[in-house]
């Protein structure tokens, strides 16, 4: 699957891309990231990329004739591509959206800076969407949170097929409890089932125990 983030500050969130979880999927070759710079796309002399909001106002706004030409620049014909904006205006992201989006061939993140986009972008991309009702400084943080929630979805890219199959959210619940050693910390002791070795009624205690979203 191949992932692109268009964002003013690709050099901000490439070292997470290459490291742990997504840095190993990316040499197994299970996904394929790239990043393009949006100040590539700037007018001008100074490659400038906003512009004062009409109407006046606070802060400055991404131009359409910046952003546009960034997406269409990235998109791959050969490929089944959706273009996502980030954006708190959106579709509050969860695990559903992820599952739809790891269907797609390729995934085009568009990350805002500043007060946000001028409305007309949105006419060149196919979903817009949030990561929750807070604001950050820029698209990247969430641009990562997709990418990552979507890469674990790619078979292989983690090693167990169960650590998916089991996760909160897969099945609108919370996961349920987990414990490692030590068996007794300061007289709080692991669950006895757990350590029973009866796999049917640890599974039953586990699915007991799972909270509803």
């Amino acid at each position: 699957m191949k992932f692109t983030i268009i964002t003013l500050y690709p050099d901000l969130i490439k070292p997470y891309l290459d490291g742990s979880i997504l840095g190993r999927a990316q040499k197994n070759k299970l996904i394929d990231i790239e990043l393009i710079n949006l100040r590539n796309f700037g007018l001008g002399n100074y490659k400038q990329v906003d512009d004062t909001p009409y109407g006046g106002g606070a802060g400055m706004v991404l131009k359409p004739d910046v952003v546009i030409p960034a997406i269409q620049k990235s998109k791959v014909k050969s490929l089944k591509s959706k273009v996502v904006l980030l954006s708190p205006d959106g579709k509050q992201y969860n695990q559903k959206i992820a599952n739809d989006l790891s269907k797609y061939q390729h995934l085009i993140l568009v990350c805002g800076r500043f007060e946000g986009f001028d409305e007309r972008i949105k006419k060149y991309v196919d979903e817009v969407i949030s990561i929750g009702q807070y604001i950050t400084s820029g698209g990247e943080l969430p641009a990562l949170s997709i990418v990552e929630s979507v890469s674990r979805l790619i078979p292989g890219v983690l090693g167990n097929k169960e650590s998916v199959a089991d996760e909160s959210f897969t099945d609108s619940f919370i996961e349920y409890p987990q414990y490692t050693k030590p068996e007794d910390y300061k007289g709080d002791k692991v669950p006895d089932i757990l350590l029973s070795g009866n796999h049917k009624e640890i599974s039953n205690w586990r699915q007991a125990h799972k909270r509803k979203i």
